[in-house]
This record gives structure tokens, sequence and C-alpha cells, in this order.
């Protein structure tokens, strides 16, 4: 069963979100919480599977919200729910670790699937919040928060395999393109979040366009190796990293 947090300062969404996740058999609201503060304590003190976070709330907001639980109890997954899209917004929520990024004009079923695959550890972004992630990295003339000596803790298949992460491939696509198991694949992609401190493979793709491994609009830089895919590939899947 998915424990869910629920975090918005309006008691109606609130509310419809919890009459729609409790209809689910696999999917149970553990608490909801009004604003940020409460949310970092509820959290801590249910440890759900995912927490569903409103952005703008009174006090303390959903970003810095999403900062506090992630360094409190690193195991707890938090999906942005939001009705803004804003550059900021996006990358600040990935920066502060959270697992995926939603407008609450989603289709409900979209936001039920996003709860079970980032329970399941992976990332999840809609196609315009990727677009609009791939547009920042692609305006900014320097890429702050992290440098390129950060690779050298990587061996040579390992930010090969973040390089296929950042271009919107699954474990199971990268094992086909590598010629390896899935398991073997997702061994890799471990390592590599756990040498770079990365928290899923949201904050993984991030730091590959920080430490410009990839770049927006360009086939995979060295040190990949005899592979050519378009970063923009990152709006496969229906937005799923």
């Amino acid at each position: 069963m998915t424990k869910v947090l629920l975090v918005d300062d309006q008691p109606l969404v609130r509310a419809g979100l919890s009459v729609l996740l409790d209809a689910e058999d696999d999917i149970a609201v553990a608490g909801e919480a009004d604003g940020g503060a409460e949310a970092v304590l509820l959290a801590s003190r249910l440890r759900p599977d995912v927490v569903v976070m409103d952005i703008r709330m009174r006090g303390v907001d959903g970003l810095e919200a999403t900062r506090q639980i992630v360094d409190a109890v690193p195991e707890v997954r938090v999906l942005i729910l939001t009705t803004f899209e804003l550059d900021e917004y996006i990358y600040g929520a990935l920066r502060g670790g959270a697992s995926g990024f939603l407008l609450k004009d989603t289709d409900p079923s979209e936001l039920v699937r996003a709860i079970r695959v980032i329970a399941a550890g992976e990332a999840v972004l809609s196609p315009s919040v990727t677009r609009r992630l791939v547009g920042e990295f692609a305006a900014r003339p320097e890429r702050p928060g992290a440098g390129p000596e950060q690779l050298d803790r990587l061996t040579d298949r390992e930010r090969e395999v973040m390089a296929l992460v950042a271009a919107g491939l699954s474990n199971g696509e990268i094992a086909a393109r590598l010629v390896v198991s899935p398991a073997t694949a997702k061994t890799h992609v471990s390592r590599a979040m756990r040498k770079l401190g990365a928290h899923d493979r949201a904050q993984l793709v991030v730091l590959a366009y920080e430490t410009g491994l990839v770049y927006p609009g360009h086939a995979l830089a060295p040190p990949v190796t005899g592979i050519s895919v378009p970063a923009g590939l990152l709006l496969a899947a229906g937005g799923q990293l």
C-alpha cells in the first residue's frame, strides 16, 4: 500500500485529492497538511511513501518544505502539484529533491500513475514542464550548482548511462542500447546517483545538464562512446524520466 501525504492550503483541493486517491486499492491518504511547516512535521512522523506538494502556500512554501523533507526523511518522495509552471519553480523543485512536477490541470488518472511511478523510485515530469526545464538550461550561459569535475567520480560506463538517463531512456531502453541486462543498467544508474549524491533520476538529469555532460538540442557529448542521442528525447515516454 502506497501511503500519501497531501499538502495544499486549499481544503477543497485536499478533499478532492483525498477522494480520488482513496478510491484506489493500492493507495491510502495517510494525512493532510495546509502548509509547508506542518508538512515537514507530518512527513517525519507519518513517513509516507509520497508527498503531494503544492508550491505557493503561506509561511513555509512548497519548495522549502520539499528541501526540508528530503533532508530529514530521504526515503520520502515528493511530487509537486501546482497551478504554476514558472521556470524557477521547476528548477527549484528538482534541485530541492522533488521526484516529479505536475500541473493541477493534469488528468486525474495521470496523477494516480505518477504517484505509483514515484513510489517505485522513478521520476515524472509532464511534457510541458520538461520542455521548460530543457529551455531553462539552454538559456543559461553558466550552470551553477555542479562542476564538470564531479563527473570524475564516475566510470566511463556510468557517465554513458547518466547521459542516456538525461536523454529520457528507461532502464530497459538503456539495457537494450548498451546490450546489457536491465539489472546491470539499473546498477549503473544507482551507482551514478550514489556517487553524485542524487536523490533520484530527476536530480541525475539536472546534474547531467549542470556538469555539461549533455546539452539541450545537441547530441550527447563525449565521453559517451559511439552513441548519438538527441537531448530532446527527454520528452519521450510522456515525460517520465
